[in-house]
This record gives structure tokens, C-alpha cells and sequence, in this order.
């Protein structure tokens, strides 16, 4: 991709500042948030499913947030929106679930050497086998005959089995980091019954209104990965992606939707995949105009 420093070489001084206007124009409107995957959305030609993908835009940024649950409707989605994936400053696999990392090889298959950043999961994401399994292999039992032995009796240091991403490079997110100047990206782990040690990873950007804090299931709890974004930045102003209440009993989801707006003050909701039905009329009757039906799609801006 071409930059505007680049383009500049060359031309007069006169130039410079007509060209940082028209920089920062740009920069201005690409503010928004573009959902690509989901099972829900306005009547059109994009397929939907059950799972998540979005096309996060800010200050000259694009950042990619899950992939979908389907490869071939992820494509379809993003040809017809008209999404180019070739100049990603980076991509987010929020967690292992199928459903939010179908469409890796085609976004590889566009852009061989995007930096895609994952939790730190022994299940996947191209991490070596644990090291407590590494050294039960070598325990040795006499009465097991040869053929029965691990790597013939020898097993090797560490063991790193082959990702279904061949050549993917992963970078794995052990703790909160901000990656881009005001683009923070943090994990939590799941206690829930079910994802229990499940690593999670969101995203979380600064803007002048607050940040907007991405969620791709919230198997940790939504709450905790609040929390977790609010020692960022304490203001928040939106937040995007998956809550995981649909399976949360109703009163539990109004008790958990007013302490969106009463405790945490955020500003608006643009919640999709797991979050439910009722938590979806709940949100609409809590937030009234200020929750944004992000089903796919549909671009949501920014403040900027």
C-alpha cells in the first residue's frame, strides 16, 4: 500500500500541507465498523451464519475481527461488500471456536503475510504441545512392548504439531498490549462450565468519546471483560461483538443490560451472534436509539 509519505517524496514544499488535509479527511472517513459475518441482518444478497467477522476502520487503521464460521460465505461477503483484505495492519482470532476462524485460509490466500494475533492456547493456534505432556511421554513402563512406545522410546524436546494455517503468523496475546498507537488488545481466561480455561482475546480502541471495546464470544463473561477494558480507559463508549447471554436466564440478562448503562455508563450497543433474542429486546428497550442493529452488513461509524 502506498502511503502519503511515500507519495510525498518528490513533490514541493508547497504541496505538503494541501496533502495532510486530505490525509486526515481520509482518516476521518474510515470511522466505522463493518460487520461481515453473522446470522441475523437487513434483507441482501451476504450470507449469513452462526458466527462473527468485522472489519474494524480507525485513524488510517483496518483491523480484521474473526473470520466467520463458513469460508466460502465469509468470501461471498467480503467480495460483495467490496473488502479488500490485501492491506490489514493486523487480524484478531478472539478464540478456537470454529465458528470465528473458518475464513482464515481465505483471508491468507489474500494476504500471505498479515500478523494475526490469537490467544495463547495449548488446543491450537499453531503452540507447541504442553510441557507436562512432553515429559509423561518418557515415562516408561516395562511391560509395554516397543512398537507401543512414544517416538520409539525417545521422545523429542518439544513437539509442535501443524496448524490447519500453514505458514500463518501468529502472535500470541499473553496479557494486555497495545499494539497500534490507541489499539489495545487483551485476553481473559473462561471459569464457565463448558469454555473452563478457554483463552479469550478482545479488542479495545480509543476514541475521543471512549473506547469501543470488540468481543468475539465472551466465554470469560462479559462483565469481566468490562471490567478488564475499563482499566484501560474507565470510559466506554460502545461495545461490538458477541455477549454470550442466550443462554442466560431473562432476568439475569435485564439485571446485566441496566448495568451497562447504570454502572459502566456506555454509551451504546452493538451486539451481535451470541447474544441472544430477549438480551437483543432487552438492549432495544435499555438503549433505545442508542443501540445500533450491527447484524450483517451493516456499517456502524465511529467517533473521530
Amino acid at each position: 500500500m502506498i502511503t502519503r509519505r511515500h507519495m510525498l517524496t518528490g513533490y514541493a514544499a508547497t504541496l505538503i500541507a494541501p496533502l495532510a488535509l486530505n490525509a486526515a479527511a481520509t482518516q476521518t472517513q474510515a470511522a466505522r465498523v463493518t460487520i461481515l459475518f453473522d446470522a441475523f441482518g437487513r434483507p441482501s444478497n451476504l450470507k449469513r451464519g452462526w458466527g462473527y467477522s468485522s472489519l474494524i476502520e480507525y485513524g488510517g487503521r483496518r483491523i480484521l475481527f474473526d473470520t466467520g464460521s463458513n469460508e466460502r460465505d465469509f468470501e461471498h461477503n467480503v467480495r460483495a461488500l467490496g473488502i479488500n483484505l490485501k492491506n490489514l495492519d493486523f487480524g484478531v482470532l478472539s478464540h478456537r471456536h470454529n465458528d470465528h476462524t473458518a475464513g482464515l485460509n481465505y483471508v491468507l490466500r489474500e494476504n500471505r503475510t498479515v500478523t494475526i494475533y490469537t490467544p495463547l492456547e495449548p488446543a491450537g493456534f499453531n503452540t507447541p504441545t504442553p510441557p507436562a505432556i512432553m515429559n509423561l511421554m518418557r515415562r516408561h513402563a516395562e511391560s509395554v512392548p516397543e512398537e507401543l512406545r512414544y517416538f520409539g522410546g525417545n521422545p523429542p524436546g518439544e513437539n509442535w504439531p501443524e496448524a490447519p494455517w500453514t505458514g500463518a503468523r501468529f502472535v500470541h496475546v499473553r496479557e494486555t498490549t497495545e499494539v497500534l498507537p490507541g489499539f489495545f488488545l487483551f485476553a481473559a481466561r473462561s471459569e464457565i462450565p463448558g469454555t473452563r480455561e478457554m483463552n479469550e482475546v478482545s479488542a479495545f480502541i480509543k476514541t475521543p468519546k471512549g473506547g469501543v471495546l470488540i468481543v468475539g464470544c465472551s466465554h470469560p463473561g462479559i462483565e469481566l471483560l468490562v471490567e478488564a477494558a475499563a482499566k484501560i480507559d474507565p470510559q466506554i463508549y460502545a461495545i461490538f461483538g458477541g455477549f454470550h447471554l442466550v443462554n442466560m436466564p431473562d432476568a439475569q440478562v435485564t439485571q446485566m443490560i441496566t448495568a451497562f448503562r447504570d454502572k459502566w455508563k456506555i454509551e451504546r450497543m452493538a451486539a451481535g451472534h451470541c447474544t441472544g433474542q430477549f438480551a437483543f429486546a432487552e438492549m432495544m428497550r435499555v438503549f433505545g436509539p442508542r443501540f445500533d442493529l450491527a447484524g450483517v452488513g451493516a456499517v456502524i461509524p465511529l467517533p473521530s
